[in-house]
């Protein structure tokens, strides 16, 4: 269905009035194009179909009025689909038919009564039929989501005709298995894949035959298969690999990687076993160092053999390395409460043991002006100074009262981290990759963002943040603008170059979220540079040091963070990553307020929906 439609029926109604009127004219051309059109808003409407039949008997069959050109509409594809069929040639249009649920897999395409009539498999070659159930299940996940499901229903009734037609072909059968599993009909794809295994023996059948028992939750039986595939073929490695997520996926871990140390023993380089193995071996032992030696393989190896999501599993959901972590902040856990009770700020007073990061205060005061803020006293080392000389400041202070040091961003700044900012990101090398974006942004306008972060877009992500957390958006902002300064001027050498400069002094500069988030910038810079990876380890443990010292005298909120961000750098000291472990402990250890855990129980709810929207 074109985007940006409202009512996919009265479109189609509108292109099927402006078809007939051509029609009436004699203009076939321009009837074919708007039937085109209709037929891609509502492909299984009858008056379409009908309109389309009389384009065809008035056309010698109509099939040349709907041309294949190398970028072909969606609907353009699908009239010639039905054309070819009604011209005799039903094998051709299922293929185009596949080719577009293949683009669409959410329209109906198939839904007709001629893909669906029994008789037509008996009329069609089984390995081309084959052919097109593959072809099917190329263009749509495995499993395909029960939501989902409903207009993959045709290509499932065409399977079982074309077995009854054909029911000793081996390589139909086990393409049928292959759909019926992604669609949930697993019974059924157990059954046609043992049936295709004996009739055809060989290693796809078998991984046709494992892959239906893991679906049916047959592990022993799958193993067994997978195995047989083996033996049928001991180079494929990518069934090495099946076997051993499989393996893993029942807890048997060793075994799992005993197989992908076969697979890598006949290539090294064989990017499904790498994958796998840097996963397994993590959740073996939660070592970053094969996070890191998989996104150092993934970019030395750009074309893989298809997409792989081991890294982004592996960073799921994990402080840094896949979400940016809640603000821990007696200002921002206030926000968050009132918003979540529905309790006015209007004339209350919020007493805070000393003062909190200039970030937290400012968001406090944009969502709560009326909210009065006070601070007992200033404790030592001063948190409203920098830790070292620092040649960027974003924020100047008069007493207690924090206001923003730049000038604020530009108005196109400000729509371009409305569109990019996210409090979730697949893993460190794809946020790096998504934060080009801001590439061309001026350093005036990054850092007016830093210190005026903007109002949430009004998206769902936006509207989620703002009723639940206003705190996690500024947040998000600020660590997407210190990954756009990654980007600033990348034609300077690292070692002399503005970002680098910037960025420290950001992670010295006053206690802040930004702290935080330059922190996470530089990480991300060393997991996409080896040559910076010890710099940055250094800054990162020195960072940490300081802020631990510093906490043995006030309060650091930022600290807990500061040893996430440890654990997510490449190459870390290892006295850094024990003194990181120590914090973490310490931090679980102690005991959670009732009103902690509600809000835990909240923002597990909200980190569902954010991450949905991702």
């Amino acid at each position: 269905m074109p985007e940006g439609t409202d009512d996919p029926r009265l479109s189609a109604e509108g292109e099927l009035a402006l078809a007939r009127l051509a029609l009436d004219e004699g203009d076939l051309e321009h009837a074919a194009g708007h039937l085109a059109g209709a037929i891609a808003y509502a492909p299984t409407m009858p008056e379409v179909h009908e309109a389309l039949a009389q384009l065809a008997a008035r056309s010698g069959g109509g099939v040349e009025l709907f041309p294949l050109d190398q970028h072909p509409f969606i609907g353009t594809v699908v009239a010639r689909a039905h054309l070819l069929a009604a011209a005799g040639r039903p094998g051709d249009g299922l293929e185009l038919l596949a080719a577009a649920t293949g683009h669409v897999p959410s329209a109906d395409w198939a839904g007709v009564p001629w893909v669906s009539a029994p008789e037509l498999p008996g009329s069609l070659d089984p390995d081309r039929l084959a052919r097109v159930l593959m072809q099917v299940c190329a263009g749509i996940p495995d499993p395909v989501p029960e939501p989902d499901r409903e207009p993959l229903w045709p290509y499932l009734r065409l399977a079982r005709h074309a077995v009854a037609a054909h029911p000793r072909h081996g390589l139909l059968l086990g393409a049928a298995s292959a759909l019926a599993r992604r669609v949930g009909a697993v019974g059924q794809a157990v059954e046609w894949a043992g049936q295709g295994a004996r009739e055809l023996p060989s290693k796809l059948s078998e991984v046709w035959l494992g892959y239906a028992y893991r679906s049916a939750g047959r592990t022993r039986e799958a193993l067994a298969a997978l195995r047989r595939a083996v033996d049928h073929d001991p180079d494929d490695l990518s069934v090495y690999a099946d076997i051993a997520g499989t393996l893993a996926d029942h807890g048997q871990l060793d075994e799992a990687l005993d197989w992908i140390d076969r697979a890598l023993a006949r290539d090294p380089s064989f990017d499904c076993a790498v994958h796998t193995g840097h996963r397994l071996r993590y959740r073996r032992d939660g070592s970053l160092a094969h996070l890191v030696a998989l996104a150092d393989f993934a970019r030395e190896h750009p074309d893989d053999s298809h997409e792989h999501s081991d890294l982004a599993e592996c960073c799921q959901s994990q402080p840094w390395l896949g979400r940016v972590p809640p603000a821990t902040e007696t200002v921002a856990m206030a926000l968050r409460q009132r918003l979540a009770t529905g309790e006015p700020a209007d004339g209350t007073r919020l007493w805070l043991r000393g003062p909190e990061p200039p970030s937290a205060m400012r968001a406090l005061h944009d969502t709560a002006p009326k909210l009065t803020v006070a601070a007992d006293t200033t404790p030592a080392p001063d948190p409203r100074e920098p830790r070292r000389p620092v040649g960027h400041r974003l924020w100047q202070y008069t007493g207690d009262s924090v206001t923003p040091a730049t000038p604020a961003p530009s108005e196109p700044a400000v729509r371009r981290i409305q569109q990019l900012a996210h409090p979730a990101w697949p893993h460190p090398p794809a946020a790096y990759d998504a934060a080009v974006g801001l590439a061309t942004l001026e350093l005036d306008d990054l850092l007016g963002l830093l210190a005026h972060p903007p109002a949430p877009p009004p998206t769902e992500l936006g509207r989620t943040l703002s009723r639940h957390d206003p705190t996690l958006w500024v947040r998000s902002v600020q660590v997407w603008v210190c990954l756009g300064l990654l980007h600033h001027r990348t034609d300077e050498p690292w070692a002399d170059s503005t970002r680098r400069r910037v960025l420290l002094d950001l992670l010295w500069g006053v206690e802040d979220w930004v702290t935080e988030a330059a922190l996470f910038a530089l990480v991300t810079a060393a997991w996409m540079d080896p040559s910076v990876r010890a710099e940055v380890a250094r800054e990162g443990a020195e960072r940490l040091a300081d802020a631990v010292e510093v906490a043995q005298r006030r309060p650091v909120t930022v600290l807990t963070s500061l040893a996430h961000l440890v654990l997510a750098t490449p190459d870390a000291p290892p006295a850094a990553l024990d003194t990181a472990r120590l914090l973490l402990s310490r931090d679980n250890a102690r005991a959670v307020a009732p009103r902690q855990r509600r809000f835990g129980r909240l923002f597990d709810r909200m980190w569902r929906r954010l991450t949905r929207h991702g």
